[in-house]
């Protein structure tokens, strides 16, 4: 077997065990810390350690290993832990997060960085453990000394044996377990008889293709056990029981070694790492050895329902990884069906419904199950919010302490879906969010306090469902945003400001390149970069942003996006003989306007009246040169759509109907074309545009401003002649 073949696996899984680790890490409450918590974190880092060692990735195994050594110590009570302590343990995952960054890029990972690591562990062992030991009685002492982090850490990390961590190497702490390998190849056993012995004393093996048993004798747990050959087994192939009485001392005697003998087993074997995680049948030692109050009783001692190795596992649940790069495949070929079924749909339609009623049948019931197949493909791309709001604990935390202020975070609907392209594109925007409110919406802890405020800030992070897209706001009780301030701010960058602007307008200043209101350059903001990124970013994945905000209350950022950019709905609209795609999502209504409704503004410009609000009209014919379109806005049909924030009434001649469309790139496939932002296929094979609201409305004001420009010249010429 080619082992390199497995390290994406490993690497995906550690990265999902240092990122429970930094969960639990920053849910610990220091004074009185959940044993189930710290129990979890020791048994990640056990898990990562292990597999480091069976991949050979002897920096990042022995890193955790001093790590692992200060958890054990913790959960058991003789390390009190203290806020500077968790710092030490986060900086310790950083630095793990970073040696794996190094091996999945094929390069070694900083010898500097981790020296500095382990020496500050061991220092933070010599310390902490020296403290708790000199207050013990001399004998209790000496018996501790044997086991300390400094000694154990200074200890060369052989292989990925966990035999090692052991709280001490009496025979009482072992038992005897039988490891069961279902359905495993003859050529692939003795590789993983070879693991075992890592874990352990093998003392018989006997079997066939179906069930081969390995008797094994250890003084590791089921679920430690489990967590190394997690990456070696798949979940069905593995049962963990424990091996009874009478069969240990026959165990022993066949194989000619002291149940007292230690492993001999040579360093770390090569192994093959799974797709899903292994499940212990059962792992509760019945021999009179493990009924003493050692490592091999702990897992009797926990709930069955615990998470093993910081994941939780259903009985009979599985999970496959699978290369993105196939999910989008299957997503482009479900989105050509569509458009096929869009094209017999058309066709059918010319076809007397009467005569050919199972056709129509049939054609219907295609539809019905290809939507349902849209629907369950796109769910696969589909990810929890939780997936970014995760990465912001850590970040509120180290930034409030930095800018000495006290700050709680608080996340909502963090189990609300979004298209996997999106959620990591959106990751950087609302990070830069985040930092914004922290440094400049929310105030000190004794400014609060004179303004009658909580001395704690509160930060926000929420997340909901709204139509065909997604809602996220981030919301913080600070200082809110100052009107005359920004307005003087950008009267003095050289922007067009009055006094008459709304104040989402005024808001809006903020998104300007360049824009800063901090008074003083730092590493956290200030150089007014930042802000118009955010919103280049978002408008790119065809969302927008909104801000509301009330001085001395607070500031609520709102982030509207598409649910996908795979396929979508939308409203076909026509203009001349051109056809055109609106996102449903952005219609909000159409209606027949009259001429009392109509209003006409310096330059041309023409609003419309709808229920006392006055909205720019955007003539589609003339923004997009469009011949043989009605030109009379009272021939016309108005649809009220609205992008970025801001509505708009659009004049088109006819409204077609609803559809589902997928979503072309029309960049990759052609050029970028102004007020338009893909393209898609209709069901007669034409090639329809779909439109960029807020995109369109610049085109059409600077159409408009270039015809302006254009009718005056002559006047102006008459005048002087």
């Amino acid at each position: 077997m080619d082992i390199t073949d497995f390290y994406d696996t490993f690497f995906e899984e550690a990265e999902e065990l240092l990122g429970d680790m930094e969960r639990l890490l920053l849910e610990l409450d220091v004074d009185e810390p959940d044993p189930e918590e710290l129990n979890a974190i020791f048994r990640a880092a056990h898990s990562i350690k292990g597999g480091a060692g069976t991949f050979g990735f002897l920096v990042l195994q022995e890193t955790t290993h001093i790590l692992e050594n200060l958890l054990d110590h913790t959960r058991r009570g003789e390390l009190a832990l203290r806020r500077d302590i968790v710092d030490t343990f986060l900086e310790a995952k950083d630095m793990l997060h970073d040696q794996l960054n190094a091996y999945r890029n094929g390069t070694e990972p900083d010898p500097e960085a981790f020296e500095r690591i382990c020496k500050t562990l061991k220092q933070m062992a010599l310390d902490e453990l020296g403290k708790s030991m000199g207050a013990e009685s001399p004998a209790t002492k000496a018996k501790s000394e044997t086991a300390s982090a400094p000694e154990r850490a200074s200890e060369p990390v052989a292989s990925g044996n966990d035999a090692e961590n052991d709280e001490s190497d009496d025979t009482e702490q072992t038992a005897t377990l039988c490891v069961a390998l279902l359905n495993v190849a003859e050529k692939d056993r003795g590789l993983l008889v070879e693991e075992l012995a890592q874990l352990g004393n093998v003392v018989e093996q006997h079997g066939d293709d179906k069930r081969y048993e390995v008797t094994l004798e250890t003084a590791e747990s089921g679920e430690d056990i489990e967590a190394v050959m997690c990456f070696i087994i798949d979940a069905e192939q593995l049962e963990i029981t424990a091996a009874s009485a009478s069969n240990q001392a026959s165990d022993a005697s066949s194989a000619g070694k002291s149940p007292d003998e230690p492993n001999k087993a040579s360093g770390p074997t090569e192994k093959v790492a799974p797709e899903s995680e292994a499940v212990v049948k059962a792992d509760a030692p019945v021999t009179p050895e493990a009924s003493a109050p050692a490592k091999a009783a702990k897992p009797a001692d926990k709930p069955q329902g615990k998470p093993q190795g910081g994941k939780a596992k259903a009985s009979g649940e599985s999970s496959l990884r699978v290369p993105v790069d196939k999910v989008d495949q299957i997503i482009n070929l479900v989105g050509e069906l569509i458009i096929t079924q869009s094209m017999l749909d058309q066709t059918a339609n010319e076809i007397d419904g009467v005569t050919h009623s199972a056709l129509h049948n049939g054609l219907n019931l295609l539809q019905r199950n290809a939507r349902d197949l849209q629907e369950a493909v796109m769910s696969i791309r589909m990810m929890p919010m939780d997936y970014v709001f995760s990465r912001f604990p850590r970040l509120v935390r180290d930034l409030a302490a930095k800018l000495n202020k006290d700050v709680e975070l608080v996340t909502e609907g963090k189990s609300t879906e979004l298209d996997k392209s999106l959620i990591e594109r959106i990751i950087d925007p609302l990070t830069h969010l985040v930092r914004n409110s922290l440094d400049h919406g929310i105030e000190l802890p004794d400014e609060r306090e004179a303004k009658g405020k909580p001395r704690g800030g509160k930060l926000t992070l929420s997340a909901q469902h709204q139509g065909g897209n997604i809602l996220i706001e981030v919301i913080d009780d600070g200082a809110g945003l100052n009107r005359q301030k920004l307005l003087a701010k950008a009267e003095s960058n050289g922007l067009a400001v009055s006094d008459n602007m709304s104040d989402d307008d005024v808001w809006q200043l903020i998104f300007a390149p360049g824009f800063s209101t901090a008074e003083q350059v730092s590493d956290v903001s200030g150089r007014g970069v930042g802000m118009d990124v955010v919103k280049r970013n978002i408008q790119a994945m065809g969302g927008h942003v909104e801000i509301l905000s009330r001085e001395g209350q607070g500031t609520t950022t709102r982030i509207v996006l598409p649910l996908t950019l795979a396929i979508l709905d939308g409203m076909s609209i026509k203009v001349g003989e051109e056809v055109f795609i609106l996102p449903l999502g952005a219609v909000l209504e159409s209606l027949q306007p009259s001429r009392d409704d109509l209003y006409t503004m310096a330059g041309n410009d023409q609003l419309l009246k709808v229920r006392d609000e006055y909205l720019p009209v955007i003539a589609l014919h003339k923004a997009l040169d469009i011949d043989n379109a009605r030109t009379e806005l009272t021939e016309c049909i108005v649809v009220i759509v609205q992008g970025e924030g801001r509505r708009y009434a659009l004049m088109v001649d006819d409204l077609i109907g609803q559809q589902q469309v997928v979503v072309k790139n029309l960049e990759t496939n052609y050029r970028k074309v102004p007020g338009i932002s893909a393209a898609t296929i209709l069901g007669d094979g034409s090639v329809a545009l779909i439109l960029d609201i807020a995109d369109l409305h610049r085109l059409s004001r600077r159409k408009s401003a270039h015809s302006t420009h254009k009718s005056i010249k002559p006047a102006q010429e008459v005048l002087t002649s």
